[in-house]
């Protein structure tokens, strides 16, 4: 290579890296012009992976999961970023980890999830609500099918709870009606799988990700399911598979973070580009983690707890992305 051509590929290297910030794990094709980036905030004030996190009126609410050593938690703590602080709510009935955590109409359900500690798992089918004035959490109607891992979004009014395991990966899809308090059973996913993240984008249900075990099958596998015609169609796969990753939707633009699969921690930050079908890279998380959640407020992208290491590792960051 003449030293004019290395010289070149060489500028072109600094400045994909100055542009992307770091090194990403994800093999979709990076957005030099607009990666976004990613601030640090303040830190949860516990440690914990495999939690359940949603936006609340303004507030970023993390719930449950693992605490170190592996210990369930019943702690519910709320990042505020007009203050940048925390502060403490009344906890879960019963400690709960691998739930999931959606709101409909400005209420918060937290559903599903596992009771029972690191090596000793039973699958729940207990559903809360938070009632935000007596701050409290009220027993409401419980799932179907008793299931952790598991991935639950609100669209068109209802929640739809899609995936997890309790004995083994399903391909359940349960739906909730608040004002009667039911569930009923919608179209099964074509893909059973837990440790899938989802998101109601475009008016449908995304169902993103997942995997059938810890050393199991991978998925890249994205599938949609549009109420008008209940049913699912194939969407476009992931670039790379993994379990443990969450999900948020900015607008017109649907985000996919972290994750994990065997041996192996993702900073991956990829977002769905609907002009040109396809994903692309954006900047990658500072810190690697999987077992989190993600929540929108305003222009930013909240990513708070997680884990930093295969299994078992919770960490208290609180990080934030501004595409």
């Amino acid at each position: 290579m003449r030293p004019g051509i290395r010289l070149a590929a060489l500028a072109g290297a600094l400045v994909l890296a100055s542009c992307v910030g770091r090194t990403t794990d994800s093999p979709a094709p990076i957005d030099i012009q607009t990666p976004g980036a990613w601030t640090s905030l303040a830190p949860m004030p516990s440690a914990r992976q495999e939690v359940a996190v949603a936006e609340l009126k303004g507030q970023v609410f993390v719930i449950g999961g693992f605490k170190s050593g592996g210990d369930p938690a019943d702690t519910v703590e709320v990042y505020d970023p007009a203050t940048d602080r925390w502060e403490t709510r009344t906890p879960l009935p019963a400690p709960t980890h691998h739930a999931a955590a959606a709101v409909v109409d400005g209420r918060l359900f937290v559903a599903g999830g596992y009771g029972g500690g690191r090596l000793s798992w039973t699958a729940l089918r207990t559903v809360y609500e938070y009632d935000e004035a007596r701050s409290s959490w009220a027993t409401r109607a419980p799932l179907r099918m008793a299931r952790g891992g598991l991935a639950m979004v609100a669209l068109g009014g209802r929640l739809h709870a899609v995936g997890g395991a309790g004995d083994g990966a399903s391909n359940a899809h349960e739906v909730y009606d608040p004002a009667a308090d039911r569930w009923s059973d919608g179209p099964p996913m074509p893909t059973a799988r837990d440790h899938l993240t989802a998101a109601a984008f475009q008016g449908r249900l995304w169902a993103i990700g997942g995997r059938t075990s810890f050393m199991g099958t991978q998925y890249t596998t994205v599938e949609v399911y549009d109420p008008a015609t209940d049913a699912w169609s194939a969407g476009l796969p992931l670039p790379v598979g993994r379990g443990g990753l969450a999900a948020a939707v900015l607008g017109d633009r649907l985000f996919v973070f972290g994750g994990e699969a065997p041996f192996r921690i993702f900073s991956a930050n990829e977002m769905y580009e609907l002009a040109g079908q396809r994903w692309i890279g954006k900047d990658p998380m500072r810190t690697p983690r999987h077992g989190i959640g993600a929540a929108v407020i305003g222009n930013r992208i909240y990513v708070p707890g997680g884990a930093t290491q295969p299994g078992l590792d919770p960490t208290n960051v609180n990080e934030a992305y501004t595409p």
